[in-house]
C-alpha cells in the first residue's frame, strides 16, 4: 500500500482528473451544441458538475492510489484524456490549424507518458566571465537596435505618421505632466481627464525627469528606444546566471533584439507596455537570484505599467509557488513564500485598480474577450472559467487563422525552444503568450506591430534561455541559439525591416515638405485651445486645450480657436457628410464659416488652418 502522497502526484492527479472532467462535459453535449466556433457549447456546460466530476475523478485516482501504483498508468491517461479530447474537438470543427495543435499537445503529453517528469535537480550554473570581445558586440547590436527604434518612431513623427491614438495623448499628457504633475489630457475622452482614468500607468512617471529637460515629443519616442533597449541588461545576467558562455550570451540577446514582436511593439508609437520586457526580466533574475528585494521592486514596477499587468506577476508568482514544491532541493521554502506573496500581491493590486476603474474611470476593457463571455456578464473571470470549462476551446481560438502569422513570428525566432522542456511547471510561464495574445479576438493583440506582445517576449525569452541552457553538449546549445538567432534575422528582415525604415527615409525625402507643414503649424500661438485632425495633434499636443476633429463633440470644436483639417482625408469627416455623399470636408468648412471661423493658413494640397475671428 503506497500511503505517501508527494507534490508531482497531487498535480498530475488534478490535471488528469480535469482532463476527464472536460471530456465529460464536452460529450455531455448534444451534438449539433459541440461547434467551437460560437458560444453555444459552452453555455450548455454546468460549473458545478464540472467540478464535482472534477473532485469524484481525483478522489477516485487517490483511492486507487491507495493499494497500487498508478503513476504510469496515470500519466499514460493524460496522454489518452488528450487524444480523446481533441479528437472530439476535431470532429466537431475541423480545422487545419487545429489540427496542427492537437498534434503538438498530444506529442508533448505522449513524450510524458513515456519518459515522465524531470524531476532530476537542475545542476549549479558556473556563472563564467565572458570576454570582453562579446560584451562589445553585444552593447553594438543595443545600439543598432536603439538607433533603428529612434529613428524608426522619430521618422514616424515627423513625416506626420502618428495618429492621435495612441501618440497625441501621450504627447498631451506628458505636456501636461511636465506642467502640473497631472495626467490630464483633453484628446483622449473629448474633455480633461485623467489617463488614469482609462489605464492606471504611474510608470510613465519614471520618463518624465528627461521629458521635462527636453520637452519635445520625439523626445518619448527616443525613450521608448532606450527603455525597449536596457531589456539587453537583465537578459544578459539571466544567461550568466544559467550558465551560458559570452557566445550564447550575446547570441540569445541577438534573438530578443531581433524578435519582430519585440521591436515591432514600437510600431505604434509610445505606449506604457514598453517596460514590461525589461521590467518582467528583471522579476525572473530577481526570483533567479533568490534576492528579495530586487523581485519586490521589479514586481511593483512591472504592476505600476497598467491594470492588466498583474496577469504577468501573477503567473510569475503561480509558477514560483508550483516550481518550489516540485522541486524543494532548488528551492527553498523561501521561494514558497515569494511566489505566493507575488500572485497575492497581483490579485490584490488587480482589484484595487479595476474597482477603480469600474467606479470612477472607464472600466476595464473585456470587450476584447467577447469570443469565450459565453454567461453575458463582462468580467474576465469568465474567461478563465470558459478555458477551464472547454480547453478545446481555447485551443480553437488560439489557432484562429488570423494569428497562425503571428504565432510563426513569434514562435520561429525562438526556434520553439519554449516549448522544448520535461519540466512541466515551465509551461505555466506560456500563459501570458496565449492568454493575452492568442485567446483574444481583438485583432491588435496578436499584431506583431502593435504594443501587446512585450510582455509575453519576455517570458518566451526566458524559457529559451533557461530550456537552452539545459541542451547538452555545449555544441547543440551554441547551435540552437545561433539557429534562432538567424530565422530571427529572417523574420525580422521580412516583416519589421521594410516598415521601419520606410519612415525615415520618407521624413528625409520630402523633408521641405514637412517643414512646410510644420511652418504653418507653428503660426498657431502655443496658448491657443485647437482642434485638429488625427495627424496633427501629435505636433500640437504641447497645449492644454486640443480635440480631435473625428472623434471630439461639435461643441468642442466649435469652443475652440483654431481647427486644423488635413484636405486628403475624408474619413476624418464623415460624420460631417450628408446624403451619403463624400462632402463631409465641404460641409465643415461651411459650417466652420458660419460661425465666424475664416481662413488663416494653408498649405495647397494638405491642410488649411482656419481661425475664429
Amino acid at each position: 500500500m503506497r500511503k505517501q502522497l508527494t507534490a508531482p502526484d497531487i498535480l498530475r492527479r488534478a490535471f488528469l482528473s480535469w482532463l476527464a472532467a472536460a471530456l465529460a462535459e464536452f460529450l455531455l453535449l448534444p451534438e449539433s451544441s459541440r461547434s467551437l466556433e460560437g458560444l453555444e457549447g459552452l453555455a450548455g456546460m454546468s460549473p458545478v458538475r464540472a467540478a464535482l466530476l472534477w473532485g469524484g475523478v481525483f478522489a477516485l485516482l487517490t483511492v486507487l492510489a491507495l493499494f497500487l501504483d498508478t503513476r504510469r498508468a496515470e500519466r499514460w491517461g493524460v496522454a489518452a484524456a488528450t487524444a480523446v479530447l481533441t479528437y472530439a474537438g476535431l470532429r466537431a470543427s475541423f480545422t487545419w490549424p487545429m489540427l496542427a495543435a492537437s498534434a503538438v499537445l498530444f506529442a508533448v503529453t505522449l513524450v510524458y507518458a513515456l519518459r515522465g517528469w524531470d524531476a532530476t535537480p537542475e545542476p549549479a550554473a558556473p556563472a563564467g566571465k565572458a570576454r570582453r570581445a562579446w560584451v562589445w558586440v553585444t552593447l553594438g547590436l543595443t545600439a543598432a537596435f536603439f538607433l533603428l527604434v529612434s529613428a524608426w518612431t522619430v521618422g514616424r513623427y515627423v513625416s506626420f505618421g502618428s495618429p492621435t491614438y495612441d501618440f497625441g495623448i501621450f504627447s498631451q499628457m506628458f505636456y501636461s505632466m511636465r506642467a502640473t504633475g497631472l495626467p490630464i489630457t483633453t484628446l483622449e475622452r473629448d474633455g480633461a481627464l485623467s489617463h488614469f482614468a482609462v489605464h492606471v500607468s504611474p510608470v510613465y512617471y519614471l520618463m518624465l525627469p528627461f521629458y521635462a529637460l527636453f520637452p519635445d515629443p520625439a523626445v518619448l519616442q527616443i525613450l521608448q528606444a532606450a527603455v525597449m533597449a536596457s531589456a539587453v541588461i537583465p537578459l544578459w545576467l539571466l544567461g550568466r546566471r544559467h550558465g551560458l558562455t559570452g557566445a550564447q550570451r550575446t547570441l540569445c540577446c541577438a534573438v530578443l533584439l531581433l524578435t519582430p514582436a519585440f521591436a515591432g511593439g514600437a510600431g505604434y508609437d509610445l505606449h506604457e507596455n514598453c517596460f514590461l520586457t525589461p521590467l518582467i526580466l528583471w522579476l525572473f533574475y530577481g526570483v533567479d537570484r533568490k534576492n528579495a528585494a530586487l523581485t519586490a521592486l521589479a514586481a511593483a514596477l512591472t504592476l505600476s505599467v497598467k491594470e492588466d499587468a498583474a496577469v504577468y506577476v501573477a503567473v510569475v508568482g503561480v509558477w514560483l509557488a508550483v516550481s518550489s514544491v516540485l522541486r524543494p532541493r532548488e528551492r527553498d521554502r523561501r521561494g514558497l513564500v515569494t511566489g505566493l506573496a507575488l500572485l497575492c500581491a497581483a490579485l490584490g493590486w488587480f482589484a484595487l485598480v479595476t474597482g477603480y476603474l469600474a467606479k470612477s474611470g472607464d472600466g476595464v476593457m473585456t470587450y476584447r474577450y467577447d469570443n469565450f463571455m459565453y454567461d453575458g456578464s463582462d468580467s474576465l473571470v469568465t474567461v478563465v472559467k470558459a478555458a477551464l470549462l472547454c480547453p478545446l476551446k481555447a485551443v480553437y481560438e488560439c489557432v484562429d487563422a488570423e494569428k497562425l502569422r503571428y504565432i510563426a513570428l513569434t514562435l520561429l525566432p525562438v526556434l520553439g525552444l519554449p516549448l522544448m522542456t520535461r519540466r512541466y511547471e515551465r509551461y505555466i510561464l506560456l500563459i501570458p503568450y496565449v492568454l493575452v495574445n492568442l485567446m483574444s479576438d481583438y485583432r491588435y493583440q496578436h499584431d506583431i506591430l502593435f504594443q501587446y506582445s512585450f510582455g509575453s517576449t519576455a517570458f518566451l525569452l526566458y524559457l529559451t534561455v533557461v530550456n537552452g541552457a539545459e541542451l547538452r553538449p555545449d555544441w547543440r546549445r551554441l547551435l540552437g541559439f545561433a539557429g534562432a538567432a538567424a530565422v530571427g534575422a529572417v523574420c525580422f528582415g521580412c516583416s519589421v525591416a521594410p516598415v521601419a525604415v520606410s519612415y525615415p527615409a520618407r521624413a528625409v525625402r520630402y523633408h521641405g515638405y514637412y517643414q512646410d507643414i510644420r511652418a504653418a503649424l507653428d503660426r498657431i500661438p502655443e496658448d491657443a485651445s485647437v482642434s485638429a485632425t488625427t495627424y496633427y495633434t501629435a505636433y500640437l499636443s504641447r497645449r492644454p486645450v486640443l480635440y480631435d476633429v473625428r472623434y471630439g463633440s461639435r461643441e468642442h470644436l466649435l469652443e475652440t480657436q483654431y481647427v486644423v483639417l488635413r484636405l486628403n482625408a475624408a474619413h476624418e469627416y464623415r460624420k460631417f457628410e450628408t446624403g451619403g455623399a463624400e462632402n463631409g470636408l465641404e460641409n465643415l468648412i461651411r459650417l466652420l464659416e458660419g460661425q465666424g471661423y475664416q481662413e488663416f493658413a494653408r498649405v495647397d494640397g494638405e491642410l488649411t488652418i482656419y481661425r475664429k475671428e
